[in-house]
C-alpha cells in the first residue's frame, strides 16, 4: 500500500457511487420503504445524515466529493494511530 489515504477516499467514492446506482435503480421511495438499508446508508454516507437531519438537499456529486474527504480524513486518523500503535522496526 503505497498511499493508504487515497485508497479510503476511493473507498468512500465507490460507497457513495453504490448507493446513487441503488436509489436510481429504485428510487427514493425504495431505499425509505427498507429501514435497515436507511440506517445504512445514513452510517456509510455521514452527508446523508446531516442532509436528514438539516432538512437540505444535496447534489449527487457533493455527496461523492463529501464522502471521499470524509473517509480520506477516517483514513487518516486510522493510519496515524496503526502507525502509532504498531511495533517499531
Amino acid at each position: 500500500m503505497k498511499h493508504p489515504i487515497v485508497m479510503w477516499a476511493e473507498v468512500g467514492l465507490l460507497v457513495a457511487c453504490g448507493w446513487a446506482l441503488f436509489g436510481f435503480a429504485n428510487g427514493p421511495v425504495g431505499i425509505i420503504s427498507m429501514p435497515f438499508l436507511w440506517f445504512l446508508a445514513h452510517w456509510t454516507c455521514p452527508i446523508v445524515l446531516a442532509g436528514t437531519y438539516f432538512h437540505f438537499g444535496v447534489h449527487l456529486y457533493w455527496v461523492m466529493a463529501t464522502n471521499a474527504a470524509i473517509y480520506a480524513v477516517v483514513g487518516l486518523g486510522v493510519e496515524s494511530l496503526r502507525e502509532q500503535l504498531s511495533p517499531a522496526k
